[in-house]
């Protein structure tokens, strides 16, 4: 009685443990209350009681109608409890309940095999059977294993789920990736049903029990172990290929705003050649005190020429333009701009890298000022008022390009970071007592990752601070020659976008 008792204890620490994971995997693609996450868990774990009560009372029933009944009903409270899309729901659910399924074959596999070796050749038992005691202590074992990967998933970020604003096409190949996962979850249940009704890999009938079991335990663990390498590999691939077209779009438009630029500071640049006519068809028209065609003929200027783009005049053409756009849409945003930035004429760095650097870093900036609040003013907790703002500067120090660009940042948004240890290029430096917020990250990660890689190709280092309400990032690169093969790089870099 006592025994029973401590089992079923096990059994719940065990299965709440799992709970837990679930849920913490869950909570981070999908939103869900604090009320719905109880009811949630409750009726994970009263479902899995009941489940094992009627499995144990109606044991005529095929276990794979038990198996898919639980499966059906695991992901149906998703679907039903936690906020989001419902394409994306479903794909989280496929993850869980796939990851889950395979990981409880393998362990229960891999630990029976186990076992019946133990009992074989130490307690010498020609055709060692798993007894109801030991089946129960293994079905504990395993669940803490299914509680162990499930939390390690939580922890890896899966790029393609985490977006905020999902598109249509994006939704519907939720739901088609998770048509995989199904399959994989369906073949394994079918073939643990197949195994429980004596359907076994076994010996040719002249090896014994012992080794029947153990080809048989050795199928399943070989067939999981294949099919959770495949499940890795297919999130890992996805994930890679739509951080990579991410990336590329992100390119992509980088180089149509470049080539528009350019052709604005054209425009600009011919008003300026045919400003020797434009003063004296002005001159006629002040002497003869005709203001409103005046007024015309200046606003005709104006809107052609883009007077004022040349304010940064940073000794880089495309630059100015880039960083007269940034300052433009700062200022419609009452964000104070601060720029001065000064580019070596003998710079290596290719304009197009040169753009991705400074378009990349003041987006991030941008975003995170308007973040803030509207008004050119955030108001913080303790009723003081914070001005938003953007600080840039740039200059040549001992032979390396310089560049520093801190903004005004959301307090809580440096909460609860951790600090990143230094790297070359791709690690972040960060001082301070706090660092940058992990949804913060999360909203700069492909900005950041075009940055991490355009300073990478030559040979910089970069840096993060956050401190007392402002985030700073700090780049520092050579401006020795590059050579023949880091030139070939960054040229099939720009050509592959």
């Amino acid at each position: 009685m006592m025994y029973g008792f401590v089992f079923i204890l096990m059994m719940i620490i065990c299965r709440l443990g799992y709970l837990w994971a679930a849920d913490r995997f869950c909570r981070k693609y999908l939103e869900i209350s604090q009320s719905r996450e109880m009811v949630w868990l409750a009726l994970l774990l009263g479902g899995d009681i009941l489940f094992r009560i009627l499995q144990e009372n109606f044991a005529a029933l095929p276990n794979l109608l038990f198996t898919a009944g639980w499966h059906v009903i695991m992901i149906g409270l998703v679907v039903v409890l936690f906020g989001g899309e419902t394409e994306r729901k479903l794909l989280t659910a496929s993850i869980l309940t796939t990851v889950t399924t395979l990981t409880g074959m393998f362990f229960i596999s891999l630990l029976s095999c186990l076992v019946l070796v133990w009992k074989h050749a130490w307690h010498h038992m020609p055709a060692p059977l798993i007894e109801a005691g030991e089946g129960e202590l293994l079905v504990c074992g395993v669940q803490l294993a299914e509680m162990l990967v499930v939390y390690l998933l939580s922890g890896w970020r899966i790029s393609f789920m985490e977006q905020e604003n999902v598109s249509e096409g994006l939704k519907k190949g939720y739901a088609v990736l998770a048509i995989p996962l199904f399959v994989i979850t369906l073949v394994i249940d079918v073939a643990n049903w197949g195994a429980s009704h004596g359907v076994m890999v076994r010996s040719g009938g002249n090896m014994g029990l012992y080794y029947d079991q153990i080809f048989s335990n050795m199928e399943f663990l070989i067939l999981t172990a294949l099919f959770l390498f495949a499940v890795g590999f297919y999130l890992y691939g996805l994930d890679k290929i739509y951080l990579e077209q991410k990336k590329s779009s992100r390119y992509q438009a980088q180089i149509a705003a470049y080539q528009m630029l350019e052709e604005q500071y054209s425009q600009a640049e011919r008003l300026r050649h045919d400003m020797k006519n434009h003063v004296i068809a002005l001159s006629g028209l002040l002497e003869i005190r005709d203001w409103e065609k005046l007024t015309e003929y200046l606003d005709n200027m104006r809107e052609s020429g883009g007077i004022g783009k040349g304010e940064e005049a940073t000794g880089n053409r495309a630059v100015d333009a880039l960083l007269y756009q940034k300052r433009q849409t700062a200022q419609s945003r009452q964000i104070r701009w601060e720029c001065d930035v000064q580019i070596p004429k003998s710079c290596p760095i290719h304009d197009f890298d040169l753009c991705v650097l400074f378009g990349n870093i003041l987006d991030n900036a941008v975003e995170a000022c308007e973040r803030m609040g509207h008004g050119g003013l955030s108001r913080q907790t303790d009723d003081t008022e914070r001005e938003r703002f953007i600080h840039m500067q740039a200059r040549t120090v001992k032979r390396c390009f310089l560049l520093e660009v801190s903004n005004s940042v959301c307090p809580e948004e440096g909460s609860g970071g951790k600090p990143a240890r230094k790297g070359r290029a791709e690690g972040w430096r960060t001082h301070g007592t706090e660092g940058p917020g992990k949804k913060d990250v999360k909203r700069q990660g492909i900005g950041l990752i075009n940055v991490r890689d355009m300073v990478r190709r030559y040979d910089g280092v970069f840096g993060m601070e956050f401190q007392e309400g402002v985030f700073s990032i700090s780049i520092l690169i050579p401006l020795e020659e590059k050579s023949e093969k880091r030139e070939e790089e960054s040229e099939g870099q720009r050509s592959r976008t």
